[in-house]
Order: structure tokens, then C-alpha cells, then sequence
């Protein structure tokens, strides 16, 4: 499978890259996602996810071509 991994904003800073493309074999939802991609921190408990650009619950099954992003809450004031 051919998946795309985009982080943004202080994701991307912490993990010193703004994306991967993981080796797939299988469906993966998007926390086992962040657990073969990222496996050296565990998943922030506020993070948020998209798949194709739409916000995906974290047990969301992401497919073949999927783009896959990660971030943090977005705040304002």
C-alpha cells in the first residue's frame, strides 16, 4: 500500500521532518498509523488527524493512496 504522512506545527518541529511514507502490507487505522511511523513518542493525547484533508477519528481505517495528516489542536483568541 502507497500511504502518505504529513506533520504540521509543533509536530513537525518535535520529529525534525514534515512527513514519511511508510511500507504498509496491510489496512492500518490512523493510531497504528502514528505507531509504525512514529514509534519513538507515543501518540499526543490531543492530537488531531485527516484523511485526504476530512478529520478522521484516530480508529478510522486509512486505505491504499490515503494521505494521512497529523496535528495539533488549532487555537485562537
Amino acid at each position: 500500500m502507497s500511504i502518505k504522512v504529513r506533520y504540521f506545527a509543533s509536530l513537525k518541529e518535535s520529529l525534525g521532518r514534515s512527513e514519511d511514507s511508510p511500507a504498509c502490507t496491510k489496512r492500518v487505522t490512523v493510531r497504528e498509523l502514528w505507531l509504525l511511523c512514529v514509534p519513538e513518542m507515543p501518540l499526543p493525547d490531543n492530537v488531531l488527524a485527516a484523511i485526504n484533508m476530512e478529520y478522521a477519528a484516530l480508529d478510522s481505517i486509512v486505505g491504499d493512496g490515503d494521505e494521512v495528516a497529523f496535528f495539533p489542536p488549532i487555537t485562537g483568541g
